[in-house]
């Protein structure tokens, strides 16, 4: 199957050389799987000069899948149906559907069976109201036609909305949103916006320059290069799932006792890590800036302050 769609993907023919290279396999076994694709009437056309190819417009059959890749399946459609955004659920039941529809009896029912005994994300699968958000299909379609979208947001700060229009490049998903990354013209730098936030979301006729290949890491922790430093202590019990989750690169790491970690990061958003750093508890320590720690006392006031109304 992956010689067939190499062979049909490809914008120029292949030597059996480049394929016994690309399949770590010797030019004989290249020569062999060729007649096994013959023998099931695959049309696989010869050139001489410049290699094999398949015939124009010759489509791939449907798929078959093992039980261990069906089962793989299911982990990712039950990731999708875990969101919030209440669109990309529908569509995941909707694949589902097709996939079941399409599978032989031995296969349907070994997906049946592990229908809804699959769950990722509990919290979010079980504990989030459904909603709409962000028309994520049309963002992916304007970043796979590399196109300028424009859209009304809404923001987090201030509720203040505003006419925006970017290049999107990366669509990243933070634990319970969906985000959309790309270069602002408003602002003029690479900025993230939050999906469900979005309204009124059009593909526009504007293509956009891709500046080079696109580094998703660099994307996802750019925007906090010239943020604020921002030094914590953890406790050792909370030092994997702080490290796991933290939305920024650590700078440095070092261990101050046996139970202690110090981490030092940075953050432009201090309003947004200090409610991100409260999940911790008293298992993280706010070192440094003094702002930030301040803003961490004005919190806690604001907490005890509405337990004792």
């Amino acid at each position: 199957m992956k010689l067939i769609l190499m062979l049909q993907e490809s914008k120029r023919r292949l030597t059996v050389d480049e394929l016994a290279e690309e399949f770590g396999v010797s030019r004989r076994t290249i020569f062999r799987d060729f007649n096994v694709l013959s023998e099931i009437n695959v049309p696989v056309t010869w050139d001489k000069y410049s290699g094999y190819g398949v015939m124009d417009g010759y489509k791939v059959p449907p798929l078959m899948f093992t039980s261990k890749e069906l089962a793989t399946i299911m982990v990712g459609l039950n990731f999708v149906k875990s969101q919030v955004d209440k669109s990309l659920v529908e569509d995941a039941s909707g694949v589902e559907l097709k996939i079941k529809n399409a599978l032989p009896d031995e296969l349907k029912s070994f997906m049946e069976s592990l229908d809804n005994r699959t769950i990722v994300d509990p919290f979010l699968h079980f504990g989030t109201d459904k909603k709409e958000g962000g028309s994520w299909y049309l963002i992916s379609s304007g970043i796979s036609q590399k196109k300028k979208i424009a859209f009304t947001y809404t923001s987090k700060t201030d509720e203040t909305t505003t006419e925006r229009k970017i290049d999107p490049y990366l669509l990243v998903f933070y634990r319970d949103h969906w985000n959309v990354i790309g270069f602002s013209h408003k602002r003029r730098a690479i900025r993230n916006f939050v999906l469900d936030r979005m309204k009124d979301v059009n593909i526009l006729e504007e293509k956009y320059e891709q500046p080079g290949e696109i580094d998703a890491e660099a994307l996802i922790f750019g925007s906090n290069k010239g943020g604020r430093e921002i030094g914590v202590r953890v406790q050792l019990s909370a030092d994997r799932a702080f490290r796991a989750n933290l939305p920024t690169k650590i700078i440095k790491r070092e261990r101050v006792s046996n139970k202690i970690i110090k981490v030092t990061f940075r953050f432009e958003n201090l309003d947004y890590i200090n409610e991100w750093l409260l999940q911790f508890g008293d298992n993280v320590e706010i070192l440094y800036p003094k702002e930030l720690v301040d803003k961490r006392l004005k919190t806690l006031q604001a907490m005890i302050d509405t337990t004792n109304k």
